[in-house]
């Protein structure tokens, strides 16, 4: 597994699960799939699940291998780190796994109204600096309303206590229906299998002492969102191979 980028941007190019439409292909490519995964390409009507900033794919695998009767996305910009998962995933032939290398700014041109069940965040930047780039503000949150089933399902875990009581927040303004919240998924009780199952960074992020946090709560279609006026307390670790995440001392 210790290919260079190109060889590794070779083999994700000749992938027939893997779809690459970053914005600089993505205007000039329709993707004619959209509305149509289920019947082009996974050939089932089962649910759809993504993983959003999926990274190496462990946890699209990961539910892949558990949920024969679901269907699962992984979907990241870095194609030299999707490349594990994607060909783990072919080594192993998963038929109900895919990856989709692209902005996730754009991803609602990948999907069409009613078409996703569930979503996973896991171990997203949390974007300290700006709202409108944390995937769980409501700026993403219009954007998944547009493919999600009604009352859809967003799964939320994470290292950065900044993304959880943000995201806590946000759901809090908005009255969103929550199933889990926890600071502290291992000591919890509630770490079953599906939760159990560990990304590259989590691993590194457990072994330095962090708490794991899960949220999974429910996206219903109508009311406007809006974000929530507060301060939240920084990070001030620093995450594996990052630079540290900001100076500051509070972000709205």
């Amino acid at each position: 597994m210790s290919k260079g980028k190109l060889a590794k941007f070779a083999d994700m190019a000749s992938y027939p699960h893997v779809f690459e439409y970053p914005y600089s292909a993505v205007d000039n490519v329709p993707f004619e799939m959209r509305g149509k995964w289920n019947e082009s390409f996974f050939k089932n009507d089962h649910p759809i699940v993504l993983e959003l900033g999926c990274g190496r794919g462990e946890y699209t695998v990961g539910l892949g291998r558990l949920f024969p009767d679901k269907n699962f996305i992984g979907v990241d910009i870095k194609g030299a780190r999707m490349w594990s998962g994607a060909t783990d995933s072919l080594q192993a032939d998963m038929k109900n796994v895919a990856f989709l290398r692209t902005n996730i700014e754009i991803i609602d041109r990948f999907f069409s109204e009613n078409e996703v069940s569930e979503i996973w965040l896991t171990f997203s930047d949390p974007q300290m600096k700006k709202a409108t780039k944390r995937l769980t503000s409501t700026y993403f949150m219009e954007r998944y309303r547009r493919f999600l089933k009604p009352d859809g399902i967003i799964h939320l875990k994470t290292d950065s206590n900044f993304m959880f009581t943000y995201t806590r927040y946000m759901i809090e303004e908005n009255s969103l229906p929550v199933d889990v919240m926890t600071e502290d998924l291992y000591y919890s009780g509630m770490a079953d299998e599906i939760l159990s199952i560990k990304t590259y960074y989590e691993q590194q992020w457990l072994d330095r002492g962090l708490n794991i946090k899960y949220i999974k709560f429910h996206l219903p279609k109508e009311g406007e969102l809006h974000e929530p006026d507060v301060e939240i307390e920084l990070d001030e670790y620093r995450s594996y191979n990052r630079s540290k995440r900001s100076g500051l001392q509070t972000s709205k």
